[in-house]
Protein backbone atom coordinates (compact mmCIF):
# COMPACT_ATOMS: atom_id res chain seq x y z
CA UNK A 1 0.00 0.00 0.00
CA UNK A 2 1.66 3.25 -1.07
CA UNK A 3 1.55 6.76 1.08
CA UNK A 4 2.47 9.85 -0.74
CA UNK A 5 3.55 13.00 1.63
CA UNK A 6 2.69 16.22 -0.43
CA UNK A 7 5.14 18.73 0.65
CA UNK A 8 4.86 22.48 -0.10
CA UNK A 9 5.57 25.94 0.24
CA UNK A 10 1.97 27.43 0.96
CA UNK A 11 0.84 30.55 0.04
CA UNK A 12 -0.23 32.76 2.80
CA UNK A 13 -4.23 32.53 3.08
CA UNK A 14 -4.54 32.00 -1.14
CA UNK A 15 -7.06 28.69 -1.19
CA UNK A 16 -7.35 28.78 -5.09
CA UNK A 17 -3.17 29.14 -5.11
CA UNK A 18 -2.46 26.07 -2.83
CA UNK A 19 -5.49 24.04 -4.41
CA UNK A 20 -3.56 24.61 -8.17
CA UNK A 21 0.13 23.81 -6.35
CA UNK A 22 -1.59 20.48 -4.73
CA UNK A 23 -2.89 19.47 -8.42
CA UNK A 24 0.53 20.95 -10.11
CA UNK A 25 2.92 18.64 -7.84
CA UNK A 26 1.19 15.77 -8.07
CA UNK A 27 0.42 15.79 -11.73
CA UNK A 28 4.33 14.69 -11.81
CA UNK A 29 4.03 11.58 -9.87
CA UNK A 30 2.20 8.41 -11.31
CA UNK A 31 -0.30 7.75 -8.13
CA UNK A 32 -1.23 4.31 -7.68
CA UNK A 33 -5.19 3.57 -7.46
CA UNK A 34 -6.24 3.16 -3.46
CA UNK A 35 -2.92 4.94 -2.07
CA UNK A 36 -3.24 7.19 0.59
CA UNK A 37 -2.11 11.30 -0.09
CA UNK A 38 -1.07 13.60 2.88
CA UNK A 39 -1.19 17.35 2.68
CA UNK A 40 0.26 19.70 5.67
CA UNK A 41 -1.80 21.04 8.29
CA UNK A 42 -3.50 24.28 7.21
CA UNK A 43 -2.18 23.66 3.52
CA UNK A 44 -5.04 25.90 1.97
CA UNK A 45 -3.96 28.92 4.40
CA UNK A 46 -1.07 28.37 5.84
CA UNK A 47 -0.87 28.19 9.99
CA UNK A 48 -2.89 31.70 10.08
CA UNK A 49 -4.06 32.72 13.09
CA UNK A 50 -7.19 35.01 11.56
CA UNK A 51 -9.39 32.29 12.21
CA UNK A 52 -12.76 33.99 11.14
CA UNK A 53 -11.51 34.55 7.49
CA UNK A 54 -9.89 31.17 6.81
CA UNK A 55 -12.84 28.75 8.44
CA UNK A 56 -15.26 27.25 6.79
CA UNK A 57 -17.51 24.54 7.19
CA UNK A 58 -16.95 20.71 5.65
CA UNK A 59 -19.16 21.74 3.05
CA UNK A 60 -16.55 24.23 2.16
CA UNK A 61 -13.86 24.60 -0.89
CA UNK A 62 -11.01 23.01 0.97
CA UNK A 63 -13.10 19.63 1.35
CA UNK A 64 -14.56 20.40 -2.07
CA UNK A 65 -11.34 20.32 -3.28
CA UNK A 66 -10.19 17.19 -1.27
CA UNK A 67 -12.77 14.80 -2.46
CA UNK A 68 -12.71 15.99 -6.02
CA UNK A 69 -8.84 15.09 -5.31
CA UNK A 70 -9.65 11.10 -3.90
CA UNK A 71 -12.12 11.07 -6.87
CA UNK A 72 -9.78 11.77 -9.47
CA UNK A 73 -6.34 10.13 -7.80
CA UNK A 74 -9.04 7.21 -7.17
CA UNK A 75 -6.98 7.42 -3.37
CA UNK A 76 -7.36 8.94 -0.02
CA UNK A 77 -6.49 12.08 0.70
CA UNK A 78 -5.81 13.29 3.99
CA UNK A 79 -5.37 17.24 4.40
CA UNK A 80 -5.66 20.01 7.41
CA UNK A 81 -7.76 23.12 7.68
CA UNK A 82 -9.43 25.70 9.80
CA UNK A 83 -13.28 24.33 10.46
CA UNK A 84 -16.08 25.60 12.25
CA UNK A 85 -18.45 23.60 13.75
CA UNK A 86 -21.16 25.25 15.81
CA UNK A 87 -19.49 28.35 17.60
CA UNK A 88 -16.27 26.87 17.54
CA UNK A 89 -13.14 26.57 14.80
CA UNK A 90 -10.99 24.24 15.31
CA UNK A 91 -7.69 23.15 13.64
CA UNK A 92 -8.64 19.93 11.48
CA UNK A 93 -8.23 17.41 9.19
CA UNK A 94 -10.28 15.45 7.18
CA UNK A 95 -9.60 12.20 5.03
CA UNK A 96 -11.69 11.82 2.00
CA UNK A 97 -12.21 8.08 0.37
CA UNK A 98 -11.74 7.72 -3.50
CA UNK A 99 -15.85 7.05 -3.48
CA UNK A 100 -15.55 10.71 -2.34
CA UNK A 101 -16.95 9.96 1.02
CA UNK A 102 -15.34 11.22 4.14
CA UNK A 103 -13.99 8.38 6.00
CA UNK A 104 -12.70 10.07 9.13
CA UNK A 105 -12.29 13.84 10.58
CA UNK A 106 -10.60 14.68 12.93
CA UNK A 107 -9.87 18.38 15.55
CA UNK A 108 -6.32 19.18 17.02
CA UNK A 109 -6.14 17.88 20.61
CA UNK A 110 -3.64 20.33 21.55
CA UNK A 111 -3.74 24.02 19.74
CA UNK A 112 -0.01 25.22 20.12
CA UNK A 113 -0.36 27.56 23.51
CA UNK A 114 2.93 29.36 23.19
CA UNK A 115 2.20 30.31 19.60
CA UNK A 116 -1.19 32.03 21.31
CA UNK A 117 -3.05 29.48 19.00
CA UNK A 118 -5.44 28.96 21.67
CA UNK A 119 -6.71 31.86 21.62
CA UNK A 120 -8.02 31.54 18.36
CA UNK A 121 -8.92 28.17 17.96
CA UNK A 122 -10.73 25.39 20.22
CA UNK A 123 -9.18 21.86 21.11
CA UNK A 124 -10.42 18.78 19.58
CA UNK A 125 -12.10 16.01 22.27
CA UNK A 126 -10.87 12.49 20.22
CA UNK A 127 -8.94 11.00 17.92
CA UNK A 128 -10.02 9.97 14.67
CA UNK A 129 -8.85 6.76 13.74
CA UNK A 130 -9.87 4.59 9.93
CA UNK A 131 -9.33 1.65 8.01
CA UNK A 132 -7.22 1.80 4.97
CA UNK A 133 -7.17 -1.19 3.27
CA UNK A 134 -5.52 -3.66 5.83
CA UNK A 135 -4.17 -0.89 7.90
CA UNK A 136 -5.32 1.26 10.64
CA UNK A 137 -4.44 4.93 10.51
CA UNK A 138 -4.91 7.37 13.25
CA UNK A 139 -4.59 11.16 12.39
CA UNK A 140 -2.45 14.50 14.26
CA UNK A 141 -1.53 17.26 13.90
CA UNK A 142 2.06 19.44 14.80
CA UNK A 143 1.81 20.00 18.75
CA UNK A 144 -0.08 16.98 19.13
CA UNK A 145 3.60 15.25 18.24
CA UNK A 146 4.76 15.86 21.77
CA UNK A 147 2.43 14.26 23.62
CA UNK A 148 2.71 10.72 23.45
CA UNK A 149 0.09 9.35 25.79
CA UNK A 150 -2.64 10.23 22.86
CA UNK A 151 -0.08 7.98 20.50
CA UNK A 152 -0.46 5.37 22.73
CA UNK A 153 -4.26 5.53 22.85
CA UNK A 154 -4.20 5.13 19.05
CA UNK A 155 -2.43 2.06 19.34
CA UNK A 156 -5.19 0.77 21.88
CA UNK A 157 -7.55 1.32 18.91
CA UNK A 158 -5.23 -1.28 16.74
CA UNK A 159 -3.23 1.95 14.69
CA UNK A 160 -0.77 0.39 12.52
CA UNK A 161 -0.06 4.19 10.93
CA UNK A 162 -0.05 7.57 12.77
CA UNK A 163 -0.47 10.21 10.61
CA UNK A 164 1.12 13.51 11.90
CA UNK A 165 0.71 16.74 9.79
CA UNK A 166 2.63 20.00 10.60
CA UNK A 167 3.51 23.47 10.07
CA UNK A 168 6.24 22.67 12.45
CA UNK A 169 9.09 25.46 12.26
CA UNK A 170 13.10 25.58 10.87
CA UNK A 171 13.46 26.69 14.25
CA UNK A 172 12.81 23.53 16.18
CA UNK A 173 13.10 21.03 13.26
CA UNK A 174 15.09 18.62 15.07
CA UNK A 175 12.86 17.61 17.80
CA UNK A 176 10.41 17.05 14.39
CA UNK A 177 12.76 14.54 13.43
CA UNK A 178 13.39 13.13 16.62
CA UNK A 179 9.89 12.90 17.61
CA UNK A 180 8.25 11.19 14.75
CA UNK A 181 11.35 8.12 15.49
CA UNK A 182 10.35 7.98 19.01
CA UNK A 183 6.53 7.71 18.45
CA UNK A 184 7.63 4.78 15.73
CA UNK A 185 9.58 3.07 17.62
CA UNK A 186 7.84 2.90 21.07
CA UNK A 187 4.49 2.28 19.81
CA UNK A 188 6.00 -0.21 16.97
CA UNK A 189 4.12 1.24 14.23
CA UNK A 190 4.63 3.49 10.74
CA UNK A 191 4.75 7.19 10.66
CA UNK A 192 4.35 9.48 8.48
CA UNK A 193 4.82 13.35 9.14
CA UNK A 194 3.90 15.46 6.54
CA UNK A 195 5.61 19.37 6.98
CA UNK A 196 5.10 21.94 4.89
CA UNK A 197 8.64 23.94 3.45
CA UNK A 198 9.02 27.95 2.57
CA UNK A 199 7.70 30.78 4.71
CA UNK A 200 5.04 32.74 6.03
CA UNK A 201 4.59 35.87 7.10
CA UNK A 202 6.59 35.37 10.76
CA UNK A 203 8.08 31.77 10.32
CA UNK A 204 10.58 29.84 8.53
CA UNK A 205 9.88 25.90 7.59
CA UNK A 206 12.64 23.28 6.57
CA UNK A 207 10.03 20.86 5.29
CA UNK A 208 11.90 17.27 6.19
CA UNK A 209 8.61 15.03 5.78
CA UNK A 210 9.53 11.54 6.63
CA UNK A 211 8.20 8.06 6.79
CA UNK A 212 9.51 5.57 9.78
CA UNK A 213 8.69 2.30 9.75
CA UNK A 214 7.55 0.25 12.98
CA UNK A 215 11.14 -0.38 13.99
CA UNK A 216 12.37 3.27 13.85
CA UNK A 217 14.09 3.54 10.39
CA UNK A 218 13.67 6.34 7.83
CA UNK A 219 12.31 4.74 4.76
CA UNK A 220 11.35 8.20 3.13
CA UNK A 221 13.11 11.83 4.18
CA UNK A 222 12.27 14.78 2.49
CA UNK A 223 14.84 17.85 2.34
CA UNK A 224 13.89 21.52 2.73
CA UNK A 225 12.07 21.98 -0.45
CA UNK A 226 8.84 21.30 -2.42
CA UNK A 227 8.63 17.38 -3.31
CA UNK A 228 6.37 14.32 -2.78
CA UNK A 229 8.32 11.67 -0.72
CA UNK A 230 6.30 7.91 -1.11
CA UNK A 231 6.89 4.89 0.71
CA UNK A 232 4.80 1.27 0.27
CA UNK A 233 3.48 0.26 3.61
CA UNK A 234 3.14 -3.58 4.31
CA UNK A 235 0.24 -4.51 6.93
CA UNK A 236 2.20 -7.20 7.87
CA UNK A 237 5.09 -5.09 9.43
CA UNK A 238 3.51 -4.02 12.18
CA UNK A 239 1.55 -7.51 13.37
CA UNK A 240 4.70 -8.87 13.35
CA UNK A 241 7.03 -6.89 14.62
CA UNK A 242 4.32 -6.43 18.10
CA UNK A 243 4.54 -10.45 17.85
CA UNK A 244 8.05 -11.15 17.58
CA UNK A 245 8.65 -8.39 20.09
CA UNK A 246 6.42 -7.73 22.44
CA UNK A 247 6.64 -4.65 24.16
CA UNK A 248 3.18 -3.00 24.02
CA UNK A 249 1.51 -6.05 25.78
CA UNK A 250 4.07 -4.93 28.87
CA UNK A 251 1.98 -1.15 29.70
CA UNK A 252 1.23 -0.29 32.97
CA UNK A 253 -2.38 0.20 32.15
CA UNK A 254 -2.74 -0.16 36.27
CA UNK A 255 -0.39 2.09 37.14
CA UNK A 256 -1.34 4.76 34.64
CA UNK A 257 -4.93 4.91 36.31
CA UNK A 258 -3.70 4.71 39.79
CA UNK A 259 -1.48 8.30 38.92
CA UNK A 260 -4.28 9.61 37.09
CA UNK A 261 -6.66 9.34 39.98
CA UNK A 262 -3.48 10.06 43.01
CA UNK A 263 -3.29 13.23 40.91
CA UNK A 264 -6.97 14.41 40.58
CA UNK A 265 -7.49 13.99 44.84
CA UNK A 266 -4.11 16.16 45.19
CA UNK A 267 -5.38 18.64 44.03
CA UNK A 268 -8.94 18.85 45.35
Amino acid sequence: MMVYGCQFNIEWEDKPANFGRVRSLLRKRRISPKSLIVLPEMFATGFSMNAGAVAEPTSGPTVVFLRELAIELRSYVLGGFARYAGQNIYNAAVCMAPSGGCVAHYAKLHPFSPGGESQHYSAGDRLAVFQWGDLKVAIFICYDLRFPEIFRAAVSQGTDVMVVIANWPCRRQSHWTALLRARAIENQAYVVGVNRCGQDPILDYDGGTAIFDPYGRAVAVAGRRESIVSAKLDPNVPSQWRKDFPVLKDIRCDFLKHRAVGKRRASK
